[in-house]
């Protein structure tokens, strides 16, 4: 994960803390230790307190990084007819529980076609009037 990293040469001497322009980052002293904070949402990402830091202990290259972070992994569902991905486990069933049924999973392509057969299995037999339209 890419974040703001504070390696082992930090003294807690609190120069990056008074020299964010942000307030990104805090120093609390309790019972005897001091912990240094920072907020991602606040930071500005502007490199000041990395510029400022005498220690060289502060790690900013980490939040320079054009990167993705991966945050979750969901099993995939594929189409039963041609096992392209359609969607995740998790949004099946929330599907089937607002649904209230669980069908096979078909990409849109098959799901079309499987609409298509089903409507010319039902109307087989009729007039073509009584179909409402083509099919």
């Amino acid at each position: 994960m890419r974040y703001f990293q504070v390696n082992d040469q930090c003294n807690g001497c609190l120069a990056c803390v008074q020299n964010c322009p942000a307030n990104a980052l805090r120093a609390e002293d309790s019972d005897a230790n001091r912990v240094l904070s920072h907020n991602m949402a606040r930071c500005a990402r502007c490199g000041n307190c990395w510029r400022i830091c005498p220690q060289e202990a502060i790690e900013f290259q980490f939040m320079l990084e054009n990167g993705w972070d991966a945050v979750k992994s969901l099993e995939l569902v594929y189409c039963s007819v041609c096992g392209v991905p359609i969607y995740t486990m998790d949004y099946k069933r929330t599907l089937s529980e607002k649904l209230g049924t669980s069908g096979e999973p078909t990409c849109s392509k098959h799901r079309d076609e499987v609409t298509r057969a089903a409507k010319a299995h039902f109307l087989k037999g009729r007039s073509p009037d009584m179909r409402g339209g083509a099919i």
